[in-house]
This record gives structure tokens, sequence and C-alpha cells, in this order.
């Protein structure tokens, strides 16, 4: 194998869909320190995580290797989105720099919680923020970390939002501009979901109903939303 070749490859694609090696190396469950040395063709990705790598690439396994492309436009994950209620009505009164303040420091602690098991931040859009889980458990450490955020934003009306199913990973917007983004049906069912969570779950905590995980039980709130317990 041409160790160099497959380092260019992955690099190349890492690149183009705008992620950073910390982030490609978190959804793997591996380190950046790995990734880095694939680039550099030092090693080879590891047989077990080579699935999971192309799948975060857009391509498969064949071309990774050096093969014949057989590219891929979605991937399994768990989406994590947030909100805050009334989020509007509550910021009429403040000024610029201090809802910067205040988001900065709840998007802050989100982004800690979901990159302590591993999580992939993807976005900040005004109270909202998105991110995602793939890989070996990838619901448990979802749930994981939407408690490990509840229990440190100081919110009452903070709510998270977890579906699971397959989304788009790739830049969007104009190419001078483009940022990273997931997008997909299983993206737009959990900021959906939003408000029910808020309504419906005293943790702030909501799972959809074909959600399940090993690590956690879950308490049905209304039709179709669960609210995880830890055991």
């Amino acid at each position: 194998m041409d160790l160099d070749a497959l380092g260019k490859r992955i690099r190349s694609r890492r690149e183009g869909r705008g992620l950073k090696q910390s982030d490609l190396a978190a959804a793997l469950r591996v380190s950046p320190q790995a990734v880095s040395k694939w680039e550099r063709g030092e090693n080879a990705p590891d047989i077990s995580v080579l699935v999971n790598l192309a799948r975060m690439l857009d391509v498969g396994v064949e071309w990774l290797l050096g093969g014949a492309v057989a590219e891929r436009e979605t991937f399994e994950a768990v989406v994590f989105v947030t909100g805050i209620g009334d989020f509007a009505a509550r910021v009429e009164d403040m000024s610029p720099a201090a809802v910067a303040a205040w988001t900065n420091g709840m998007f802050l602690t989100v982004t800690e919680a979901l990159l302590q098991f591993d999580g992939v931040p993807v976005k900040y859009v005004g109270d909202g923020f998105l991110g995602f889980f793939t890989g070996a458990d990838m619901k448990g450490r979802a749930v994981a970390a939407a408690m490990r955020a509840q229990q440190l934003v100081a919110e009452p009306r903070f709510a998270i939002a977890l579906t699971a199913g397959d989304v788009y990973l790739g830049s969007i917007g104009h190419p001078d501009y483009a940022t990273p983004d997931i997008l997909g049906a299983t993206v737009n069912a959990a900021f959906m979901q939003l408000p029910r969570v808020l309504e419906h779950c005293a943790s702030g905590v909501g799972v959809a109903e074909a959600f399940t995980s090993d690590a956690f039980t879950f308490t049905p709130r209304a039709e179709g939303l669960f609210e995880p317990e830890a055991r």
C-alpha cells in the first residue's frame, strides 16, 4: 500500500468536507495524532476504523485503499441540537454585546460537553447549536453529553434534542465562504423536536421514539418523545 498516497487522499477529503483533524479523530474515537500520522503517510488506519473513516469522508473503502471510486452520500449519526425557549423575547432589551457574551458562554459549555464524549461540533446559529456523534456507542455517548450539558448550563429554558439516522456532511455555501454542515431529515427532525422537549421534558433532554441505548433507560413524555434517565 502506498501510505503517502493514502495520506493525501485522507487529507484531501477531510479538508474538502471542512473537518479538522480533531473532528475526524473525535468521530472515529482515535487520537488527533493518529490522524496526523495517517495524513503524513507514517502509517495506515487500523482495519477496525476503515469503514467509519470512509463514511466520514464520503467515499468507499475501495477508494481509500487506492481502488475505484465508490462514494457514499450519507452516514449514520446521532444529531445533537440545542435551543433556548423564548430566546427572541429574552434578548429584545439586551445589547448585542450582552447577547454575544451570554450565548458564547453557553456554547462553550455545550461544546466542551460534546467533545468530552467524542462528538463533533458543526455550527452555532442564534441560540442554537448543532453537532453529531457517529461510530461505536454513538447513542450512549450522545445521551451522556446531553445530560452533562444540562447539568452545566444554568438556563431554565435550555433544551436538547437527539435524533438518530442518516445525515449528509459537506461544505455548504459559496465556495469562498462555505462552512461544514450536516443536512437531511434527521437534522430537521431534531430541530422540530426542540419545542416539544421544552414542553414535555422536565430534564430538558428529549430523544426520538426509535432512539435506544444500552447505557440509559427512557421514560415516555409525549407521543414519539422520550426522556433519558440514568440507571
